[in-house]
């Protein structure tokens, strides 16, 4: 596989906290798919965990470069291990797979994504 793209992101929980009170269901659809905010509150930890799905999602942009891209092409999903995954939602993007890695504390989330291209069948 070859590398194509790096990127970083750091997001503080207040920051989330403040547009999800603010905003409501219309940030939330907004930013996050379904089956990411219905996972999210699962969570007691609920801001913190779409804190940490913003900053991935964040990082995925920066490291992908996309600009059609948008919040609802980007699913955060988890593996059956806890594993952070990204999914491409709608078929936009297809020969690049991205490792994500997330991790939170009680004030900040922070998220790294790393792009490489799908190998190619001959």
């Amino acid at each position: 596989m070859m590398f194509t793209g790096t990127g970083v992101d750091i997001t503080e929980v207040r920051r989330i906290r403040s547009a999800v009170q603010k905003w409501g269901d219309d940030f939330l659809n907004r930013v996050f798919t379904g089956k990411e905010i219905e996972n999210a509150k699962k969570r007691s930890s609920f801001f913190q965990h779409l804190a940490g799905r913003f900053a991935a999602k964040e990082a995925v942009f920066k490291a992908i470069g996309e600009p059609s891209l948008s919040w609802q092409d980007i699913q955060i999903e988890n593996d059956g291990t806890g594993k952070p995954v990204c999914m491409f939602l709608d078929g936009k993007i297809r020969n690049i797979s991205v490792q994500i890695s997330i991790s939170h504390v009680k004030t900040y989330a922070v998220a790294s994504a790393l792009v490489t291209e799908k190998e190619k069948l001959p």
